[in-house]
């Protein structure tokens, strides 16, 4: 069994990958928002998730978008509208999200 994990590296599974996609405190929660509400808008969000600092949040969707998971719709009007919604990739990622959560409600205290 040792001589498999010999030329391995955790950085080359699927599970790194995925994993650094949803990392950090947010990136998940936020995810699950546009799963259940989507399309949200900033504040919408932000009261949601409760306590995140703007400058966290906004970093938090532009690394999602960046990653192809989210979309940022913004709309030509005064004052501006901005609206995310999970992409096609993102959408895809939500089976996962959506077992975590059945475990979680089967397994909660």
């Amino acid at each position: 069994m040792a001589e498999d994990i010999v030329g391995a590296r955790y950085s080359d599974t699927g599970y790194s990958y995925t994993m650094s996609l949803i990392q950090g405190k947010h990136k998940a929660a936020i995810l699950y928002c546009l799963m259940e509400y989507e399309p949200v808008r900033f504040n919408e969000m932000r009261r949601y998730l409760g306590g995140i600092a703007d400058k966290t949040l906004s970093a938090n969707l532009r690394e999602l978008e960046r990653d192809r998971l989210i979309a940022r719709y913004e709309y030509p009007q005064i004052p501006p509208k901005v609206e995310y919604s999970l992409t096609e990739l993102g959408t895809s990622l939500m089976q996962v999200l959506d077992q975590l959560c059945l475990w979680g409600e089967e397994h909660r205290p």
